[in-house]
This record gives structure tokens, C-alpha cells and sequence, in this order.
């Protein structure tokens, strides 16, 4: 799993996020960032130490470690960090997961940006971590969607990672997927020619996967007289599900979707699809509750 901090978005988006809050609209002094409390209240040689850890009752799985730990030295270089659980582990309530040292001036103005990351990546990959182990009997894939934050995709992909789950395409870029709205625009929509909507696809873009949208038998045996790499089974029901991937077996590779639940991954896993997306993974985990307590020395 490579740190999502070797990412350009990543790390332009952690600037946006100081800038957010850090911005010099106002300056007394000259330095890039701008906390105007600390700035007049606190001691500039005053040296702080502290950590972040969770608190809730049940822990969670680590993700942002690094994007915090980046977030901390944009602020200033000279803080020091220690990462003692890395993304993807799990931390116990109240187990160190970072540690710092720095000027205190600093920590404050860091603080909140690291947190507000660390909060919403955690949780994601937490939840993830949730249906990857309520399936992993089945061996199915756990994977996001494009229903992520604005700007902040990289970030919650990655947490996806973290938790054990796999990553969908990142955009509408690196992989050809027909849906209903794109099936009913392309000649009609005729549902026993979807192979030909695949073939066209192909022509076009012959280096990106083709993914198939199918909402009954008889669509799904469309699109494979094209062989498309992958075929979505959108709100289907179980027993269709488990039709269509006898259907596929052999041929395209399928994925799970529409509103699946915790409580009804393990009797979708069980039909055999390859793979079960998930929009709440990025947009109802919310956050886990995260702590960062520090002292002046």
C-alpha cells in the first residue's frame, strides 16, 4: 500500500487545507502561516510534546498517520513525529498512534487540520474493515465508489486501503463504465444489444476495462456476448444475483451493488460475486472520535 502522501493531489490538498485555515490575510509578523491567538498569547520559544490517539471504547483502524505526520511538518519542519501505529493497523482505546515534539506555536496551528484528516480517513477504514471481515469467507472484494468528499478522494480511496477494502476507478477516466442513464443515451438502449455498446467502447478506448450496468437476466446475457471485464449487478435480488454469476462465471468478473448493508454483505458475498461496492464507505462513515493532548516542556 504506498503513502498517499507521494501523491500530487494529496499533498496539494493538505496546502488548501492550511491555507483554509492558516491563511495571512492579516500579518503582524512575516510567516507563512497565520494562528493570530497563539501568535499573541503564546511564548515563540516555547516547546511542546504530545499524541494522538482514539478514544472511543472500541479502538479503530489507523489511516492518515502520514497525512497528519505531512500536515505537521508543512506547518514547520522542525516538529518532530513518530508514527507508532501505521495506516492499516489497528489501535486500542487510548494507544498512541503518533507522537510529536515541536514549538508549541506550531503544534496549535497544526492541530486541527491534522485531526480533521486523521478523524474522517479512520473511519472509513474502519467501516471498511467491517465488511471486508464480515465477507472474507467468500474471499469477495470490498470496493469504493466515486461518492467521496470533493478534493478529498485521494485521501478516502486511500483509507479504503487501509481497511482492507480495494479501490473502483478513481474517476470517469480510468475505466469504462455503462450505466442506465448511459445504456437509454447510446442508440435506443436496446437491452439485447448492450454487447454492441461494449464492442463500441472498446473501439474507442481499447486499453480501459468495460464495465456493464444490468438490472435483470436478460441484460446481463447481453452484455456478455461481449465478454466485458467486469458486469455490475445493480438491486438485484439474491437468487438473480446468484443466477447472473453463473451466468459470468468464466467469462466477466461481477460486482455487487445498490445500497448493500453490513447485515446483508455475508448473503451476498455467499452468491459468489467477485465484488461488492459500497458508496457508505465514503460518504456515511462519519468520523471516529480522535484525541490529541500535548504539554508544554
Amino acid at each position: 500500500m504506498k503513502d498517499v502522501m507521494k501523491s500530487a493531489r494529496a499533498r496539494a490538498a493538505v496546502l488548501l487545507a492550511l491555507n483554509e485555515d492558516l491563511a495571512d490575510a492579516v500579518r503582524a509578523v512575516d510567516a507563512p502561516w497565520c494562528d493570530a491567538t497563539s501568535e499573541a498569547l503564546v511564548d515563540p520559544a516555547a516547546v511542546a510534546t504530545g499524541e494522538i490517539y482514539a478514544k472511543g471504547a472500541s479502538g479503530c483502524v489507523v489511516a492518515g498517520a502520514t497525512v497528519a505526520k505531512a500536515v505537521m511538518k508543512q506547518v514547520d519542519p522542525g516538529i518532530k513525529v513518530t508514527i507508532l501505529k501505521p495506516d492499516g493497523s489497528v489501535a486500542k482505546p487510548r494507544e498512541t498512534i503518533l507522537a510529536f515534539r515541536g514549538k508549541a506555536r506550531s503544534i496549535l496551528a497544526a492541530e486541527r487540520t491534522a485531526l480533521n484528516f486523521m478523524q474522517r480517513m479512520c473511519a472509513t477504514a474502519t467501516l471498511a474493515r467491517r465488511f471486508v471481515d464480515a465477507t472474507k469467507k467468500w474471499g469477495t472484494l470490498i470496493l469504493d465508489t466515486r461518492k467521496t468528499t470533493p478534493g478529498l478522494r485521494v485521501f478516502e480511496k486511500y483509507a479504503v486501503l487501509c481497511g482492507g477494502g480495494s479501490n473502483h476507478r478513481m474517476g470517469m477516466y480510468d475505466r469504462v463504465l455503462m450505466k442506465d442513464n448511459h445504456r437509454r443515451l447510446w442508440k435506443g438502449g436496446n437491452p439485447d444489444e448492450l454487447d454492441q455498446a461494449v464492442l463500441a467502447a472498446r473501439k474507442k478506448f481499447p486499453k480501459l476495462a468495460v464495465e456493464v450496468e444490468v438490472e435483470s437476466l436478460r441484460e446481463c446475457a447481453s452484455a456478455l456476448k461481449a465478454k466485458p471485464e467486469w458486469i455490475m449487478l445493480d438491486n438485484m435480488s439474491v437468487a438473480d444475483m446468484k443466477k447472473c454469476v453463473k451466468m459470468c462465471k468464466g467469462v466477466s468478473r461481477t460486482e455487487a451493488s445498490g445500497g448493500i448493508t453490513l447485515d446483508r454483505a455475508k448473503e451476498v458475498a455467499a452468491t459468489g460475486v467477485t465484488a461488492i461496492s459500497l458508496g457508505c464507505l465514503t460518504h456515511s462513515a462519519g468520523s471516529v472520535d480522535l484525541s490529541l493532548e500535548w504539554k508544554v516542556v
